[in-house]
């Protein structure tokens, strides 16, 4: 079977594209990550695969909860979604399109691991650093671990740094032994 993001892909593009074209970005973000939060539903997972349950009643359901941000091309989507028994894809092309959209408008995730909590002042400057970096607006998200021993590991899509000292050390100890 085809990965869920394989096969999610052409619809978020398609997603993106027309909600681009139309300045909707926001509004489609928004009801994307609410479809996807509904088909997670532990009671729509079983509905979703009920034969007795129409594609038409499955987007009508999502729709009544995601639907009201949509246009008509976004109720569409849906539709079109649920007649190809794809609605249970909605997660991964909810994330999917908010990648493509941050893309778009020059966005980017950053995730700090550190051996300590850094604080607010920190924090902000290793954004800003980061953002004339990488010539993008940073969001970032911090977690703690504890085992790096001191320093932080920086992740932003496939780019690493890593300046922790576990790092540091593994290193040394592997030269050490070499």
């Amino acid at each position: 079977m085809a990965d869920k993001s394989t096969i999610a892909r052409p619809y978020a593009r398609a997603a993106f594209e027309e909600a681009k074209a139309n300045n909707r970005l926001a509004a489609w973000s928004e009801a994307l990550r609410l479809g996807a939060a509904v088909v997670q539903d532990e009671r729509v997972q079983k509905l979703l695969g009920n034969p007795h349950v129409t594609p038409k009643q499955l987007a009508e359901l999502v729709l009544e909860i995601a639907g009201p941000q949509l246009d008509e091309p976004g109720r569409n989507f849906v539709q079109t979604l649920a007649d190809n028994h794809r609605l249970a894809y909605l997660p991964e092309i909810a994330e999917i399109f908010d990648e493509l959209k941050d893309a778009e408008e020059g966005i980017v995730d950053v995730t700090v691991t550190s051996a300590a909590p850094l604080d607010d002042e920190q924090r902000r400057t290793l954004a800003d650093a980061l953002a004339r970096k990488l010539k993008r607006e940073v969001r970032l998200h911090c977690d703690i671990d504890k085992s790096l021993i001191g320093g932080a590991v920086l992740r932003a899509g496939d780019l690493v740094i890593d300046g922790s000292l576990r790092s540091r050390l593994d290193r040394i100890a592997y030269e050490l032994t070499a």
